[in-house]
């Protein structure tokens, strides 16, 4: 094995078993995840996003590796309609096999792996990656529930369901510490030394919080009689949709550090927001949640091939 690869996801692997161990033995509770996923997702994300695109200048991104990406998404997302037809359950189905866990594993890992320069590329498909994604899920799911006049639900206009959607995906903890940090940098401030220091450390302690509590999460998460088609959907997103990221990306001329990173951010495993939207739209919730896990489990060798793929 590549003695790189290995160095990187040694760390990743370790803290997420860490994690898993200490959930086994009782140190941490299973009613104490949801406020251990709060603290991660609420308070030191947004510490980690502004910080860092704080110091970024917008001209100096490039989203040409990130369209390759999205045209990778777009494909897998229609396929999935064209093969499953139009409702709920298709929607989260394909939100699954697209939206990747970018933020509590990614960020961790591209830091580890490909340190700041490969941490701006990330977080550059990070800054439009819920947007396109949580906004165009939102969309389908609010179609199919009009199409499908579910008990108890007011019907709403497209263009109402659209505009929702997209407020929502830009009023949104990953979305504004992002837009701040753009703003702050293209204005040319600098944060006072006492605002400094504990941004700093809240940043720093993102990435071992946040693979901890990938290991804890998993530990309490019971997959059940659905490994077979979570297995599957696994597949497709774990490796599928790097395979499809990667061959994008040598057709569109991608090529370096842009494409390895977004190799390695369509190898991560599914996000926890799709496990949200099947709870919202109560659609597939225990498929959706062995899904999760799976996908998680599987990715520690998947992330392994992806990142011996494009190094």
């Amino acid at each position: 094995m590549n003695s790189l690869v290995l160095t990187s996801l040694l760390p990743v692997i370790l803290l997420i078993c860490a994690g898993f161990v200490a959930a086994r033995l009782g140190w941490v509770r299973e009613t104490a995840v949801k406020d251990l996923s709060n603290l991660v997702f609420l308070l030191l994300t947004p510490a980690l996003l502004f910080r860092t695109m704080s110091r970024v200048h917008l001209e100096q991104l490039d989203f040409k590796p990130v369209a390759a990406y999205f045209v990778a998404v777009g494909l897998l997302f229609g396929s999935t309609f064209l093969l499953q037809g139009f409702n709920r359950r298709t929607a989260v189905l394909a939100l699954a096999a697209t939206y990747s866990n970018t933020v509590m594993i990614g960020i961790a890992l591209v830091s580890l792996v490909y340190g700041p320069a490969g941490l701006v590329t990330l977080l550059t498909l990070v800054a439009v990656h819920s947007l396109v994604l949580l906004t165009s899920a939102t969309v389908m799911l609010e179609l199919a529930v009009a199409r499908e006049q579910l008990p108890g639900v007011a019907p709403r206009h497209a263009l109402a369901t659209v505009f929702n959607a997209f407020k929502n995906s830009i009023w949104h903890p990953l979305t504004m510490p992002l837009l701040a940090g753009l703003m702050f940098a293209r204005i040319g401030w600098q944060l006072p030394q006492a605002i400094e220091t504990p941004l700093e450390l809240m940043a720093k302690a993102f990435s071992p919080v946040a693979l901890l509590l990938v290991g804890i999460t998993l530990a309490y998460t019971r997959v059940g009689v659905y490994w077979r088609p979570a297995l599957v959907l696994a597949g497709v997103k774990n490796i599928l949709h790097p395979l499809l990221v990667f061959a994008l990306c040598f057709w569109m001329d991608v090529s370096g550090l842009p494409m390895a990173v977004m190799v390695a951010a369509a190898a991560l495993p599914m996000g926890a927001n799709v496990f949200l939207f099947s709870q919202r739209y109560s659609v597939a919730q225990e498929l959706i949640t062995a899904s999760v896990a799976v996908s998680t489990a599987m990715s520690m060798l998947t992330l392994t091939l992806a990142l011996m793929l494009v190094s």
